[in-house]
């Protein structure tokens, strides 16, 4: 499969136009419902999620992922000192579009692949961000994935979007 690489649309100073990022913090936690850590690497395991997280399993949601600029939005509205891992997300990323990656696009980071199953999810209790500020991002701009590929991935690792024509012919041929 090939990556796209250095693609960048109209405007490069723009983190929305750009098809790759990086890896700025991994988090996770032992238990469903604690704070999770944030941690300098992680293992992600296929078809389970990052090793020794609470949420990994056989399922669609086996690791989630927030960009670093939905964060922002969050302390712009008055959460100045919000850390990554705040929201529950496994993977903060910083540079790439999160919330507009399309379900079926596979992303690569860095020895690992995942694709994503699912954008958003349903917040039944609000949470304690939303109590706050009124709002919380994750429901609408975080995303969720399933890892394709094991590997070893590390803070600072860049994320790729894999060629979704590739990917296509690859699955025909």
């Amino acid at each position: 499969m090939e990556i796209i690489k250095d693609k960048i649309r109209e405007n490069p100073s723009d983190p929305c136009s750009i098809i790759s990022g990086k890896i700025i913090a991994i988090s996770v936690s032992e238990k469903k419902g604690s704070m999770k850590k944030n941690v300098p690497s992680a293992k992600l395991i296929e078809n389970w999620g990052i090793e020794g997280d609470a949420h990994a399993s056989n399922w669609h949601r086996q690791v989630s992922l927030l960009a670093n600029e939905s964060i922002n939005k969050m302390r712009e509205a008055g959460l100045p000192n919000l850390r990554a891992g705040a929201f529950a997300e496994n993977i903060t990323t910083e540079f790439i579009n999160i919330p507009n990656l399309k379900i079926g696009t596979r992303i690569k980071l860095g020895a690992a692949e995942l694709e994503i199953t699912q954008i958003g999810k349903e917040c039944h209790d609000k949470c304690a961000i939303y109590a706050q500020v009124g709002d919380c991002v994750m429901p609408r701009e975080g995303i969720f994935a399933r890892v394709i590929k094991c590997g070893e991935i590390k803070v600072g690792d860049e994320i790729a979007v894999l060629e979704t024509e590739t990917l296509n012919q690859a699955s025909v041929e």
